[in-house]
């Protein structure tokens, strides 16, 4: 099954976009997701200069990447961080990207208690006009207290609209939500629609995300499954060293590299 895989510039964290972009175009791909995370990674934002944005954009275009996605993660439960987010969506449109990304956040009511799904499906439906207009594709990543596909398909199920699915994290169900994604993933196959290929070594709380193929994610079992879903969304590639990022930058490109043998192996094409 012919696929999109890419390359998320976060794993250049620490690192220029431009050094992100000539990594992953070595490697031999040809799609990127561009990290536009405040506070984290901002390789682009959307309060950096037109003129700088579009340098960004004509670099793409020397290197023959395509930005099929963005990370823009904003903590969709804080209604003061939602305008954040259209921006970033409206920074998508920009580039070009079908998908952005983000994770759910999180929040707590003013009795303590955990924001309930339906009220996190509620600040979610806010963004479908925002979506439609840009053409665009929302989707929620496995990520701290919304940590499984189980849990994430509950939401997605509420919202009930295509403009929305789940980015399915392979090594951020382990770290966050204590789960197996070889397993964790038959709950919410259907509403898969785009997944950070990230693998996970050491213990389970460690952050240790190494090139593919370098942890103990079982991406074998994954990929079958996909198949028999028939289930052909794209992949992204996520390498997290330490949240410092990795110790050079000539480490980073050796990962993706790595990561890129690894998938050719696995019977894919870049």
């Amino acid at each position: 099954m012919k696929r999109t895989i890419g390359v998320n510039s976060n794993c250049y964290h620490g690192y220029s976009v431009e050094d992100a972009l000539e990594g992953i175009a070595a490697a031999g791909f040809h799609y990127v997701e561009l990290t536009a995370t405040k506070g984290w990674t901002e390789h682009v934002f959307p309060s950096q200069t037109f003129e700088y944005l579009d340098g960004i954009r004509e670099k793409m275009k020397e290197l023959k990447l395509v930005p099929f996605a963005m990370s823009g993660h904003c903590n969709l439960m804080d209604r003061e961080r939602l305008e954040d987010f259209i921006r970033n969506i409206r920074l998508a449109a920009f580039f070009g990207c079908d998908y952005i990304v983000s994770s759910v956040g999180e929040a707590h009511l003013e009795d303590r208690e955990k924001a309930t799904l339906e009220l996190v499906a509620k600040h979610i439906r806010m963004l479908l006009p925002y979506l439609e207009e840009c053409g665009l594709t929302l989707v929620l990543e496995t990520h701290g207290e919304h940590a499984t596909g189980t849990i994430l398909k509950e939401i997605t199920d509420r919202i009930g609209s295509p403009l929305v699915g789940i980015n399915y994290d392979t090594a951020n169900v382990i770290y966050y939500g204590e789960v197996k994604p070889e397993e964790d993933i038959d709950t919410c196959m259907a509403d898969v629609k785009f997944i950070h290929l990230k693998d996970k070594a050491g213990e389970i709380r460690e952050w240790n995300f190494p090139a593919l193929g370098k942890g103990n994610v079982d991406f074998s079992q994954i990929f079958q499954k996909l198949s028999l879903a028939g289930n052909g969304c794209p992949f992204s590639i996520e390498i997290e060293f330490t949240p410092e990022g990795a110790g050079s930058l000539e480490a980073v490109n050796q990962a993706v590299m790595e990561s890129a043998a690894y998938l050719k192996c696995q019977g894919f094409e870049l």
